[in-house]
């Protein structure tokens, strides 16, 4: 891989948007591959707009995804996505709630997990058992099984 690929994930604080790039960027890393994160704007509070944006590659020089080159957008709200869409290519892979299983989620903190499944399906670079590694690590044991499922309902919505 000669290019660099940009990924964007949105929503409103309390989401776990960071999460899901915080995992994006350890499966990444555990491929070995050069990854870059940042978190572009946000709120700490309940709430407010959250982004954050996770770019890999041979070689990245730098965290920020140019405006308008944004590969892939996951939305964890939809009332994000026209504040986010400037930021992505016009034919970017967008994944929105909509694309999952919603009705199906253990708790609505699963939601993040849930697209995290389903983004998964768009990185065939990465395997599923990468993935789940990482998610792993990211969380309390207790957590785990639950995770799991969350991660490949959403995975199996969009494969």
């Amino acid at each position: 891989m000669s290019e660099v690929k940009n990924i964007i994930a949105a929503g409103l604080g309390g989401q776990g948007v960071l999460k899901v790039t915080d995992i994006l960027a350890d499966v990444i890393f555990r491929a070995g591959m050069d990854v870059k994160k940042s978190e572009v704007h946000g709120m700490s509070q309940r709430g407010g707009s959250v982004s954050s944006e996770v770019r890999y590659g041979k070689k990245v020089n730098s965290p920020m995804v140019p405006a308008g080159e944004g590969d892939i957008l996951v939305v964890l709200d939809s009332t994000q996505l026209d504040v986010v869409r400037p930021a992505i290519k016009s034919d970017a892979v967008i994944i929105t709630p909509e694309d999952v299983p919603v009705d199906k989620l253990s708790t609505p903190k699963a939601l993040n997990v849930m697209l995290l499944g389903a983004l998964s399906a768009h990185l065939t670079e990465f395997s599923e058992e990468l993935f789940l590694a990482a998610l792993e690590s990211a969380f309390p044991e207790k957590l785990h099984t639950a995770n799991e499922e969350m991660f490949k309902l959403g995975r199996k919505a969009v494969l």
